[in-house]
């Protein structure tokens, strides 16, 4: 993916904190101009286009790359009661009851906003049955409103920050991924109890 004059959103906000510009989040020349700055004295091509060559020097990413082709980013919800604080370790220990060999999602999102990583991302998860191979799990504590049963997007607002801060990372480490649902692959599910695949469409 690439951005340009023109180009609008979250990630061009980002590039244009990482230039120290005014962050209104569209593209246009004067932050064409500062990219190509930027390029020209980091060894790319001048052309003003933020491709993964120039995204990757301008925005580091804290997160490993996986030596797997990863085609999808698959969003999940631990199933648990509105309010109530779960750990990696809660789920490692859930998964590996059902005779797993580790915790099935890559990250997990805490209800404080702190992300934790899960499954070391070089190994496929165990998050979505025939997906896994080729994709990264994302669960956020929560999901279900207090009785533990019924749907509901719980998700704080440091979690939902958190989320979008996470996908934008792993778009640029993943740049051919696109953004699911679990429920996009398992309509009977309604994990994770919100329309992930239509709130990051543009991400």
């Amino acid at each position: 993916m690439t951005y340009k004059k023109g180009s609008r959103g979250e990630i061009v906000r980002q590039i244009q904190k990482a230039l120290h510009l005014y962050e209104d989040g569209i593209f246009g020349i004067n932050t064409e101009e500062a990219v190509k700055k930027f390029q020209a004295s980091h060894g790319l091509k001048p052309d003003g286009i933020v491709g993964p060559a120039t995204l990757a020097k301008l925005i580091p990413v804290r997160w490993k790359k996986s030596r797997r082709t990863i085609r999808e980013i698959i969003i999940h919800c631990s199933a648990t009661p509105e309010g109530r604080n779960y750990t990696v370790e809660d789920i490692r220990r859930w998964h590996r009851q059902q005779g797993w060999s580790d915790i099935g999602y890559h990250y997990v999102i805490y209800r404080d906003g702190t992300i934790h990583e899960g499954r070391n991302v070089d190994i496929a998860g165990a998050h979505c049955v025939n997906h896994n191979a080729n994709s990264i799990g994302i669960c956020y504590i929560g999901g279900c409103a207090s009785n533990g049963k019924t749907p509901k997007d719980t998700r704080t607002l440091t979690q939902r920050a958190a989320l979008l801060n996470l996908l934008h990372e792993l778009r640029i480490l993943y740049p051919d991924a696109r953004i699911y649902g679990h429920h996009d692959f398992e309509p009977r599910k309604a994990c994770p109890s919100f329309d992930a695949k239509n709130e990051y469409k543009n991400i």
